[in-house]
């Protein structure tokens, strides 16, 4: 059978020869005991026996994985620990009893995600973040290291585990060792070990955030829905590390998480985005992004959803209120790139201000003139007779302000589009669209003489 595809219950029902490891001392005669104490047994004469003797138990399932190297045994005994531990997830304080000082319990786990096949990895990587997430904290807050106090012995540092576990899991995302499981299982254990320093530090200098970014899309299916959940409170967690908010800037990420929460109707997507969208507002350029994506509208139409979570509902108001902020601030041309972007026109004073136009033409050549080609969107695609002469009136000012507009207009074929408005039903449509097409065929030079 394929390792990958093996159950816990399939595994369990094998019979491991522990007499045969006692006589070559890998399982000493304490430990054969207490393991036919608690092999095949019930789980609650288990959970009884792990009450009165939890660390003892696990410093043999530690020593077995530890000594012993065969597959069959290894899986085994990760199938008891793993069972264990889902059935009861504060048994992982167990593995930090201070009778286990000594004992270096994370090594045999962190060694196993790099050597053995998928259930091996798979199992070793849940019960790390089990027993990771259940470490005590120091009377200072602080948390344990797991270093052994007065022990000469090496022992895996927290550090050193974390560091490890966060290579790997990145490696998952990159090249996953199962097709399907590799990626899901590294993104649910980040979105749980991300709220730790070293986690954030080690995962970021490792550039695990662009691996992020192409999880972020849209999803069906439930299964999709906790991928992408899980990525996005990745991506939550990492808004409060100023490091990784520097690559969130310049990546996709805004772009992706506004497509998502644009389409998604789960709220816990919605969530977890508009909490991230939060907390990016005040910070360098993501004001401006979030302006430039729509996102005021957006939220706009979020708002009039029937939500139950009092916190969505509190962050899209203070979101709302914070974009209002935002716009005031921002320059005139980056409120003109707001308006083109939501596809709505209106005759806002600066369409006709000589100043904005001479001040700003240049403005219009970034990103590959967007907004230009923007402004020719809305003439093919807009219904708003408004928005249609407001865009006319644009362009054609475009033409009479930037010393190369007639060519540029007409390197984008706009002519073709203009044409088609003149014989439109709405008279200012008409109008706007002549002269638009006038100062296009007779060029800046004699453009002036036009007037609206």
């Amino acid at each position: 059978m394929d390792q990958a595809e093996l159950s816990i219950e399939q595994v369990l029902k094998r019979d491991i020869p522990w007499e045969t490891y006692m006589n070559t001392k890998l399982v000493s005669a304490k430990g054969l005991q207490l393991l036919r104490r608690y092999d095949k047994k019930s789980e609650s004469e288990r959970a009884q026996l792990l009450d009165q003797d939890g660390p003892a138990y696990v410093q043999l399932f530690v020593s077995i994985l530890r000594d012993i190297f065969k597959e069959e045994t290894v899986e085994y005994v990760l199938a008891l620990i793993y069972e264990m531990l889902s059935a009861n997830p504060t048994r992982a304080r167990l593995f930090h009893d201070e009778s286990l000082a000594n004992e270096d319990t994370y090594e045999p786990f962190l060694r196993l995600l790099w050597k053995g096949n998928w259930f091996i990895q798979e199992k070793s990587c849940k019960i790390l973040a089990w027993t990771i997430s259940a470490r005590p904290k120091s009377g200072n807050g602080a948390i344990a290291t797991g270093e052994a106090s007065g022990s000469k012995k090496q022992i895996t540092t927290i550090d050193d585990v974390l560091k490890g576990l966060v290579e790997w899991l990145c490696a998952q995302l990159k090249q996953p060792s199962h097709p399907t499981r590799g990626a899901p299982i590294a993104i649910s254990c980040l979105s749980s070990l991300l709220k730790e320093p070293v986690v954030r530090s080690s995962f970021v200098q490792t550039d695990g955030v662009k691996l992020l970014v192409p999880l972020i899309s849209p999803a069906s299916t439930q299964q999709s829905i906790q991928l992408l959940y899980e990525t996005c409170l990745c991506v939550w967690l990492l808004s409060y590390y100023e490091p990784a908010i520097e690559y969130l800037a310049t990546s996709r990420t805004m772009q992706r998480l506004t497509e998502v929460v644009k389409s998604s109707t789960k709220e816990k997507v919605v969530r977890v985005v508009i909490l991230t969208f939060r907390n990016l507002l005040p910070k360098g350029t993501f004001g401006a992004q979030m302006v430039d994506l729509g996102l005021p509208h957006i939220i706009h139409s979020l708002k009039t959803q029937a939500w139950s979570d009092e916190d969505l509902l509190d962050a899209l108001n203070q979101l709302e209120e914070g974009l209002k902020d935002k716009i005031k601030k921002l320059s005139s041309f980056d409120k003109y790139k707001q308006e083109v972007l939501l596809g709505h026109l209106d005759w806002n004073p600066m369409h006709k201000e000589a100043n904005f136009w001479r001040e700003n033409v240049t403005s219009f050549e970034e990103n590959d003139f967007q907004i230009l080609r923007v402004l020719l969107t809305i003439l093919d695609t807009s219904s708003d007779p408004r928005s249609l002469a407001v865009a006319c009136f644009d362009i054609s000012q475009f033409i009479q302000y930037h010393a190369a507009g007639r060519v540029i207009v007409a390197d984008l074929k706009a002519k073709e589009r203009v044409m088609k408005l003149m014989n439109h039903e709405n008279a200012e449509v008409t109008k706007n669209a002549l002269l638009c097409i006038q100062r296009l065929l007779l060029g800046a030079k004699y453009a002036s003489f036009l007037q609206a």
